[in-house]
C-alpha cells in the first residue's frame, strides 16, 4: 500500500503541470499569431534536417562504439560525453567562440563570405550539437544488445559486412534506433540554451516562447506551447512505448 501511495503521488506530481495547461488555456481565445507559426515552421524544417544529419553521422559512430575493441573507443566516448554533459548555455558559448566571426573556423569561413552565427546554418548546427550525442548514446545501446555471434557466424558463411549490417544489424536494432532518433528529435527541437547564444535567428519555437513570455506574459505562450508539445512529444512517446512492448 505504501509503495502504491508513493507511486501514485509521484505520478500526480509529474502529471499536474500538463493537467494545469489544459485547465488554464483560454480555449475561446486560442489563436496562433503569424510570428509563432513561422517559428513552428523553422523548428520543424531545420529540426528534420538536423535529424537526417544526426542519423547519417551518428549511426556508424554508434555501431563502432558498440562493437570496436580499439583503445581509441575510450577517447571517442569521452568526446561524445563532453557535449552531452556540458550545460546548453555553456555549449552555446563554445560554439559561438569556435564558429562565430572571431573564432578560428569563423575567421576562415569569413574569408569566403560565409558566416555561422544567428542564421540558418547556425540553427542547423545547434540542432546537430544538441541531438547527436543523445542519439549516439541511445543507438550504441541498441547495437550493443545484438549478440556478436550472429555477425561472426554470418561472416563464416561468406556474407559481407555490408549485408550483415543491412539484413541483420539494422532490423534487430530498428526499435532502439527509432527511440534514439525520437530522443534526439526532442533534444534538438526543444533546445533553448544553445540557440539563445549561437542561433537566436531564425527564431524557432523555444526562442519564440521566450519572447512571447517576456513581451506578453505567461498566458500568451499557451497556444505556441500546445503546438510545441504536439510537435515534439507524440512520436517519441509512441516509439518508446513500442520499443518497450517489443
Amino acid at each position: 500500500m505504501i509503495k502504491a501511495a508513493i507511486g501514485s503521488l509521484a505520478i500526480l506530481l509529474l502529471a499536474a503541470p500538463f493537467v494545469g495547461l489544459v485547465v488554464l488555456t483560454d480555449w475561446a481565445r486560442f489563436d496562433l499569431p503569424a510570428s509563432d507559426g513561422e517559428a513552428v515552421a523553422v523548428s520543424v524544417s531545420y529540426g528534420l534536417a538536423a535529424l537526417a544529419v544526426i542519423a547519417l553521422l551518428g549511426t556508424p559512430l554508434a555501431l563502432w562504439l558498440a562493437t570496436a575493441k580499439s583503445k581509441l573507443r575510450n577517447a571517442a566516448q569521452l568526446f561524445l560525453l563532453l557535449p552531452l554533459l556540458t550545460p546548453p548555455l555553456a555549449l552555446g558559448i563554445l560554439l559561438a567562440a569556435f564558429y562565430g566571426p572571431i573564432g578560428p573556423v569563423g575567421v576562415l569561413l569569413g574569408r569566403f563570405g560565409m558566416i555561422i552565427t544567428n542564421n540558418p546554418a547556425a540553427f542547423l548546427l545547434a540542432g546537430i550539437y544538441a541531438g547527436l550525442p543523445t542519439f549516439v548514446v541511445a543507438a550504441r545501446g541498441a547495437f550493443a544488445e545484438i549478440p556478436p555471434e550472429l555477425a561472426e557466424s554470418a561472416l563464416t558463411l561468406g556474407v559481407s559486412r555490408r549485408q550483415i549490417f543491412r539484413y541483420i544489424t539494422l532490423p534487430m536494432a530498428r526499435d532502439g534506433l527509432g527511440a534514439a532518433l525520437a530522443l534526439a528529435w526532442v533534444r534538438g527541437v526543444g533546445e533553448l540554451g544553445i540557440v539563445l547564444i549561437f542561433a537566436y535567428f531564425p527564431q524557432g519555437m523555444p526562442i519564440r516562447l521566450w519572447v512571447d513570455l517576456e513581451d506578453s506574459g505567461l498566458d500568451a505562450t499557451f497556444p505556441l506551447l500546445w503546438v510545441f508539445l504536439l510537435a515534439a512529444l507524440p512520436l517519441p512517446l509512441w516509439l518508446l512505448r513500442r520499443s518497450a512492448k517489443r
